[in-house]
Protein backbone atom coordinates (compact mmCIF):
# COMPACT_ATOMS: atom_id res chain seq x y z
CA UNK A 1 0.00 0.00 0.00
CA UNK A 2 1.35 3.21 -0.89
CA UNK A 3 2.20 5.50 2.09
CA UNK A 4 0.88 9.25 2.27
CA UNK A 5 1.64 12.15 4.23
CA UNK A 6 -2.28 13.67 4.20
CA UNK A 7 -5.25 12.30 3.32
CA UNK A 8 -8.24 13.58 1.11
CA UNK A 9 -11.32 12.65 4.01
CA UNK A 10 -12.52 14.17 7.01
CA UNK A 11 -13.26 17.52 5.48
CA UNK A 12 -16.38 17.97 7.24
CA UNK A 13 -16.42 21.57 6.31
CA UNK A 14 -16.30 20.66 2.54
CA UNK A 15 -19.13 17.99 3.08
CA UNK A 16 -21.27 21.00 4.69
CA UNK A 17 -20.43 23.47 2.12
CA UNK A 18 -20.78 21.08 -0.83
CA UNK A 19 -24.20 19.88 -0.24
CA UNK A 20 -25.77 22.94 0.81
CA UNK A 21 -24.36 24.64 -2.50
CA UNK A 22 -26.03 21.58 -4.82
CA UNK A 23 -29.58 21.88 -2.50
CA UNK A 24 -30.14 25.43 -2.32
CA UNK A 25 -28.86 25.77 -6.13
CA UNK A 26 -31.73 22.84 -6.74
CA UNK A 27 -34.05 24.65 -4.38
CA UNK A 28 -33.55 27.72 -6.03
CA UNK A 29 -34.86 26.29 -9.43
CA UNK A 30 -37.45 23.84 -7.97
CA UNK A 31 -39.34 25.90 -5.31
CA UNK A 32 -41.17 22.89 -3.47
CA UNK A 33 -44.52 24.22 -2.56
CA UNK A 34 -46.72 20.56 -2.40
CA UNK A 35 -46.16 17.72 0.21
CA UNK A 36 -44.96 16.02 -3.31
CA UNK A 37 -42.66 18.65 -3.88
CA UNK A 38 -41.05 18.63 -0.96
CA UNK A 39 -40.92 14.54 -0.87
CA UNK A 40 -39.08 14.82 -4.30
CA UNK A 41 -36.38 17.33 -3.31
CA UNK A 42 -35.99 15.27 -0.11
CA UNK A 43 -34.84 12.30 -1.99
CA UNK A 44 -32.88 14.35 -3.86
CA UNK A 45 -31.41 16.05 -0.95
CA UNK A 46 -30.44 12.53 0.61
CA UNK A 47 -28.64 11.35 -2.47
CA UNK A 48 -26.36 14.48 -2.32
CA UNK A 49 -25.66 14.52 1.27
CA UNK A 50 -24.26 10.56 0.99
CA UNK A 51 -22.18 11.39 -1.98
CA UNK A 52 -20.82 14.55 -0.85
CA UNK A 53 -20.22 12.49 2.89
CA UNK A 54 -18.09 9.99 1.12
CA UNK A 55 -16.13 12.47 -1.18
CA UNK A 56 -15.18 14.20 1.31
CA UNK A 57 -16.31 13.05 4.70
CA UNK A 58 -15.26 9.05 5.23
CA UNK A 59 -15.26 6.82 2.32
CA UNK A 60 -17.01 4.06 3.11
CA UNK A 61 -16.78 2.35 -0.37
CA UNK A 62 -12.95 2.67 -0.31
CA UNK A 63 -12.74 1.21 3.09
CA UNK A 64 -15.75 -1.55 2.37
CA UNK A 65 -13.58 -2.39 -1.31
CA UNK A 66 -9.73 -1.70 0.29
CA UNK A 67 -8.52 -5.09 -0.21
CA UNK A 68 -9.75 -6.13 -3.68
CA UNK A 69 -8.88 -2.84 -5.12
CA UNK A 70 -5.25 -3.04 -3.76
CA UNK A 71 -5.31 -6.25 -5.16
CA UNK A 72 -5.88 -5.39 -8.57
CA UNK A 73 -4.53 -1.74 -8.51
CA UNK A 74 -0.75 -2.52 -6.14
CA UNK A 75 0.62 0.60 -4.73
CA UNK A 76 -3.04 2.67 -4.78
CA UNK A 77 -2.88 5.48 -1.80
CA UNK A 78 -6.45 4.44 -0.72
CA UNK A 79 -6.71 8.10 0.86
CA UNK A 80 -6.10 9.93 -1.58
CA UNK A 81 -9.13 12.10 -3.56
CA UNK A 82 -8.20 10.51 -6.89
CA UNK A 83 -8.88 6.90 -5.54
CA UNK A 84 -12.35 8.12 -4.88
CA UNK A 85 -12.84 8.41 -8.45
CA UNK A 86 -13.95 5.02 -8.46
CA UNK A 87 -14.83 3.59 -12.13
CA UNK A 88 -10.82 4.90 -12.91
CA UNK A 89 -9.86 3.19 -9.76
CA UNK A 90 -11.44 -0.19 -10.85
CA UNK A 91 -10.33 -0.19 -14.36
CA UNK A 92 -7.08 1.08 -13.82
CA UNK A 93 -7.38 4.17 -15.75
CA UNK A 94 -4.25 6.34 -16.01
CA UNK A 95 -4.20 10.36 -15.79
CA UNK A 96 -5.89 12.90 -13.93
CA UNK A 97 -9.37 12.00 -13.57
CA UNK A 98 -11.01 15.01 -13.54
CA UNK A 99 -9.76 15.29 -16.63
CA UNK A 100 -10.66 12.22 -18.72
CA UNK A 101 -13.87 12.34 -20.88
CA UNK A 102 -16.05 10.12 -18.40
CA UNK A 103 -15.57 13.06 -15.85
CA UNK A 104 -16.25 15.79 -18.36
CA UNK A 105 -19.61 13.56 -19.52
CA UNK A 106 -20.72 13.66 -15.44
CA UNK A 107 -20.25 17.53 -15.85
CA UNK A 108 -22.00 18.05 -18.80
CA UNK A 109 -24.86 15.76 -17.75
CA UNK A 110 -25.42 17.76 -13.96
CA UNK A 111 -25.42 21.22 -16.03
CA UNK A 112 -27.72 19.69 -18.44
CA UNK A 113 -30.03 18.58 -15.20
CA UNK A 114 -30.03 21.65 -13.47
CA UNK A 115 -30.75 23.58 -16.84
CA UNK A 116 -33.97 21.68 -17.75
CA UNK A 117 -35.05 21.57 -13.30
CA UNK A 118 -34.89 25.64 -13.95
CA UNK A 119 -36.47 25.19 -17.38
CA UNK A 120 -39.34 22.98 -16.55
CA UNK A 121 -39.91 25.44 -13.10
CA UNK A 122 -40.27 28.38 -15.32
CA UNK A 123 -42.87 26.99 -17.31
CA UNK A 124 -45.03 25.33 -15.14
CA UNK A 125 -44.56 28.43 -12.46
CA UNK A 126 -45.85 30.62 -15.36
CA UNK A 127 -49.17 27.52 -16.17
CA UNK A 128 -49.91 27.59 -12.82
CA UNK A 129 -50.30 31.25 -12.27
CA UNK A 130 -52.52 30.97 -15.37
CA UNK A 131 -54.46 28.28 -14.01
CA UNK A 132 -53.99 26.19 -16.87
CA UNK A 133 -51.99 22.86 -17.95
CA UNK A 134 -48.37 22.85 -18.81
CA UNK A 135 -48.35 21.92 -22.20
CA UNK A 136 -45.56 24.21 -23.71
CA UNK A 137 -41.82 23.27 -24.39
CA UNK A 138 -40.44 21.11 -22.78
CA UNK A 139 -44.10 20.26 -21.66
CA UNK A 140 -44.49 19.37 -24.94
CA UNK A 141 -41.84 16.68 -25.20
CA UNK A 142 -42.61 14.74 -21.98
CA UNK A 143 -44.77 14.95 -18.91
CA UNK A 144 -42.57 15.14 -16.63
CA UNK A 145 -39.38 17.01 -17.69
CA UNK A 146 -38.33 18.05 -14.07
CA UNK A 147 -37.83 14.32 -12.84
CA UNK A 148 -35.52 13.92 -16.18
CA UNK A 149 -33.50 16.24 -15.00
CA UNK A 150 -33.18 15.17 -11.10
CA UNK A 151 -32.49 12.31 -12.96
CA UNK A 152 -29.86 13.49 -15.09
CA UNK A 153 -28.25 15.06 -12.07
CA UNK A 154 -27.95 11.75 -10.39
CA UNK A 155 -26.62 10.11 -13.93
CA UNK A 156 -23.55 12.73 -13.78
CA UNK A 157 -22.74 11.98 -10.10
CA UNK A 158 -22.63 8.46 -10.21
CA UNK A 159 -20.33 8.91 -13.43
CA UNK A 160 -18.25 10.69 -11.46
CA UNK A 161 -17.97 9.73 -7.96
CA UNK A 162 -19.95 6.18 -7.78
CA UNK A 163 -20.29 4.95 -4.31
CA UNK A 164 -21.95 2.10 -3.28
CA UNK A 165 -24.72 3.51 -1.25
CA UNK A 166 -25.76 5.95 -4.08
CA UNK A 167 -25.50 3.09 -6.52
CA UNK A 168 -27.91 1.67 -4.06
CA UNK A 169 -29.94 4.72 -3.64
CA UNK A 170 -30.32 5.32 -7.61
CA UNK A 171 -32.96 2.70 -8.50
CA UNK A 172 -35.02 3.41 -5.58
CA UNK A 173 -35.31 7.32 -6.16
CA UNK A 174 -36.12 6.56 -10.00
CA UNK A 175 -38.71 4.47 -8.40
CA UNK A 176 -39.88 6.86 -6.22
CA UNK A 177 -39.94 9.57 -8.79
CA UNK A 178 -41.84 7.53 -11.31
CA UNK A 179 -44.07 6.90 -8.46
CA UNK A 180 -44.48 10.55 -7.81
CA UNK A 181 -45.25 11.45 -11.48
CA UNK A 182 -48.22 9.06 -11.73
CA UNK A 183 -49.78 10.54 -8.32
CA UNK A 184 -48.81 13.79 -9.94
CA UNK A 185 -51.01 12.91 -13.35
CA UNK A 186 -53.69 11.37 -11.05
CA UNK A 187 -54.38 14.91 -9.59
CA UNK A 188 -53.85 16.51 -13.04
CA UNK A 189 -56.53 14.34 -14.21
CA UNK A 190 -59.13 15.10 -11.56
CA UNK A 191 -58.42 19.16 -11.97
CA UNK A 192 -58.30 19.13 -15.93
CA UNK A 193 -60.21 16.03 -16.81
CA UNK A 194 -60.48 15.08 -20.28
CA UNK A 195 -58.23 17.68 -21.14
CA UNK A 196 -55.00 16.19 -19.19
CA UNK A 197 -56.24 12.69 -20.73
CA UNK A 198 -55.92 14.03 -24.50
CA UNK A 199 -52.19 15.64 -23.20
CA UNK A 200 -51.04 12.46 -21.73
CA UNK A 201 -52.29 10.07 -24.87
CA UNK A 202 -49.88 12.56 -26.59
CA UNK A 203 -46.98 13.26 -24.91
CA UNK A 204 -44.89 10.57 -23.49
CA UNK A 205 -44.27 10.29 -19.34
CA UNK A 206 -40.49 10.66 -19.65
CA UNK A 207 -38.42 9.67 -22.75
CA UNK A 208 -39.51 12.07 -25.84
CA UNK A 209 -39.89 10.42 -28.91
CA UNK A 210 -41.41 7.00 -27.54
CA UNK A 211 -45.00 5.66 -27.34
CA UNK A 212 -46.76 7.88 -24.32
CA UNK A 213 -47.19 5.21 -21.62
CA UNK A 214 -50.67 4.64 -20.28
Amino acid sequence: MQTHTTTAYGLWTLVIINSLVFLIFAFSFTRPRTRRDWRSFGVFAAFIVALFTEMYGFPLTLYLLAGWLQTRNPGLDLLSHDAGHLWQTVFGWKGDPHADSLHIASNLLILAGFILLAAAWWLLYRARRAGRLATRGLYALVRHPQYDGFVLILVGFLLQWPTILTLLMFPVLVAMYARLARLEEREMLATFGEAYRRYADATPRFLPGLKPAP
